[in-house]
């Protein structure tokens, strides 16, 4: 396993589009932090990282899909996949090595954004203070987040050897598992059954750890919704030996 994810970090790493990803993903929340009118951190007057953490997850969908497009996909076909499955080493490893290969990637993607918070506290006139608490749930939501949106990228990834398509399929289906059931509890003619969906939802379980109160089963959620797409990966890579 950790054969494949060095193998999976010297390749994004090794490769020009990998900093361009994580790049366009730190300057976009930083226009949103800083700069967007009526909605960055100085038109507020509020020492909060807040306007962040509600784009992140929204950036995290592309910048997931951009990192794991490729990374059953290409090898499905470049014909390595065949190669990969010779080695001692389990479809189970393989794919958990390039799962863990792709959380890593956001975390280091996440890293820069701790500048922010240093650059928003100098800003701040004595006695103000940042919420830690909600700041770090904010920071592990989103990891979590991460986790969750890299499962489904590598489910996406397994379907096609095309990685624009695998691309789109794990954006249009992050976005429906974190926006639109999220959604479903605001509408109307729905009534109660929208909540329940919405329960279902990424968002309702990220906005639950943004407010810096760790609960458990949000953690068991989003563990069991990660291990639900790596498990429906395995099932498709397996689906070759058939």
């Amino acid at each position: 396993m950790w054969i494949i994810f060095k193998k999976e970090i010297r390749s994004f790493l090794g490769s020009l589009i990998g900093y361009m990803v994580m790049g366009v993903f730190l300057i976009i929340s930083g226009l949103f932090l800083w700069i967007i009118k009526e909605n960055n951190v100085l038109d507020l007057g509020v020492g909060s990282l807040q306007v962040m953490f509600n784009i992140a997850p929204y950036l995290l969908i592309f910048l997931v899909s951009a990192i794991t497009m490729r990374s059953i996909s290409e090898e499905k076909r470049l014909g390595t996949i065949e190669m990969l499955a010779t080695k001692p080493v389990t479809d189970t490893a393989i794919i958990m090595g390039k799962f863990l290969a792709a959380v890593t990637l956001i975390i280091f993607a996440l890293i820069p954004t701790l500048f922010y918070v240093f650059s928003v506290k100098s800003l701040m006139i004595e006695g103000q203070q940042i919420d830690s608490g909600a700041m770090i749930g904010s920071y592990f939501g989103l990891i979590m987040l991460a986790m969750c949106y890299a499962a489904i990228g590598l489910f996406s990834s397994s379907l096609t050897d095309n990685q624009i398509i695998a691309l789109i399929i794990s954006m249009a289906l992050c976005f429906f598992w974190y926006g639109i059931l999220g959604l479903l509890g605001d509408i109307k003619w729905l009534a109660g059954v929208g909540k329940s969906l919405s329960w279902f939802g990424l968002d309702y379980h990220y906005q639950s750890i943004s407010r810096g109160v760790l609960d458990t089963r949000d953690v068991i959620y989003f563990l069991g919704f990660a291990s639900v797409f790596l498990g429906s990966t395995k099932l498709v890579f397996d689906s070759r030996k058939w």
